[in-house]
């Protein structure tokens, strides 16, 4: 009754975590302090109220799955003026989808982009290891091989892509790269997205570019996908960016989102998601449009997170393989091992943090680019953070 390729799932992370760690009792009159989701509790822009309160009428009406036209231009805007795109490369009408969020969106583009057979073989579809899960669970329920890259500190946490066989690139349908990395925090090299791009349109397989951490980051702005299409030519072909307010708004409860890229890809998405996909209400589009249009609130919320990173840098520097990251709001901190790093933790600080294991797959010979590290989310005001990193430090410092 259930479809097999269900078996092949492990169980999801934060499931995992909970097996491994609810059997213990953390130390009494110690708060517990969760730093395992990356569930960012930053303010929420006061924009988000006032916008709610003046559309209650469009409760009423049923969303377009398009997207609204106000929308999907504010969305057009902030990309051409984030990542310097002339109009002629991208427009609200042909190049933007909104999405619920983007884990749906990032699991069910799988469904659109991968055949029965590639090249007469099972179709594979790629992704950095360590990877966001919902990159696997798309390839595993929609018929392809996941192939794990590795993305260790060998090769700056990205995945190497010179060394592809062209026996499995003949057989790719996709390729998911993300950027900031989650849970490394590591930011994809201009070359590396070059590199990407070429084999995408060699191979006739969609690169599927995962930007949702982008506007967190430390120094510099990471260079995006479209931005590297640009300056290649042929236009958006092969390409599908995905963003999310999320992170960059302090929003995750909105699921708000968007995709954008390839024209044929895009609308192709528009019809198969006029199927199965959720489709955001009214009154939300018109605060995801306001968001984006903002950018006063995401430059507040950088601050903090940088903030938070120079606490890192003097209670962890020199610890536990600390570095900081470009983007992001992870530490992935090299402990020996992480579910016992996760369990001890736990049991004599009352801090939660999620093993590395759990958010990669073993490569072919058996070992895990995860299983030494831990995965710590800086989502927290100033003052928790501080006591949860204090304690880290103090339990697997010294």
């Amino acid at each position: 009754m259930l479809n097999p390729a269900l078996e092949k799932l492990p169980p999801y992370p934060f499931q995992r975590l909970r097996d491994l760690i609810d059997r213990f009792e953390p130390p009494k009159g110690l708060e517990p302090l969760a730093l395992s989701i990356g569930e960012p509790q930053h303010p929420v822009p006061a924009l988000v109220d006032k916008v709610l309160a003046e559309g209650g009428e469009s409760w009423g009406k049923y969303p377009p799955v398009p997207g609204t036209p106000t929308l999907n231009e504010a969305i057009a805007q902030w990309l051409r003026g984030r990542y310097g795109l002339p109009e002629s490369l991208l427009t609200a009408e042909a190049n933007v989808l909104p999405v619920v969020g983007t884990r749906e969106a990032l699991f069910l583009i799988a469904n659109l982009v991968t055949p029965a057979e590639k090249n007469g073989q099972r179709p594979a579809i790629l992704m950095p290891n360590p990877f966001y899960q919902v990159y696997a669970g798309g390839a595993v329920m929609h018929g392809a091989d996941p192939v794990y890259l590795p993305a260790t500190r060998e090769t700056g946490f990205q995945p190497d892509l010179d060394g592809l066989d062209e026996a499995l690139l003949k057989r790719t349908a996709a390729l998911y790269l993300c950027s900031p990395g989650n849970p490394q925090g590591s930011v994809t090299s201009a070359a590396l997205l070059e590199k990407a791009i070429r084999l995408a349109r060699q191979y006739d397989f969609l690169l599927i570019a995962d930007e949702c951490y982008a506007e967190i980051y430390d120094r510099t702005p990471p260079v995006g996908a479209l931005e590297v299409c640009k300056t290649l030519g042929d236009g958006l072909k092969n390409v599908l960016i995905f963003h999310s307010l999320s992170k960059r708004s302090n929003v995750p409860g909105l699921r708000s989102g968007f995709v954008a890229g390839d024209p044929k890809v895009v609308a192709a998405f528009a019809q198969l998601r006029s199927y199965g996909g959720a489709t955001l209400p009214m009154p939300l589009m018109a605060v995801s449009e306001a968001l984006w249009r903002d950018e006063t609130h995401v430059k507040e919320n950088r601050a903090l997170y940088r903030k938070k990173f120079n606490i890192a840098d003097r209670l962890l520097g020199g610890k536990l393989g600390y570095y900081r990251p470009d983007g992001g709001f992870f530490l992935w901190l090299e402990v020996g091992d992480g579910e016992e790093a996760a369990v001890k933790l736990w049991r004599e600080g009352a801090v939660r943090v999620i093993p590395g294991g759990y958010l990669a797959g073993d490569q072919p010979d058996g070992t895990n680019p995860g299983k030494a590290f831990i995965r710590v989310a800086l989502v927290h005001d100033i003052d928790t953070t501080r006591e949860a990193l204090t304690r880290i430090a103090n339990i697997l410092g010294s």
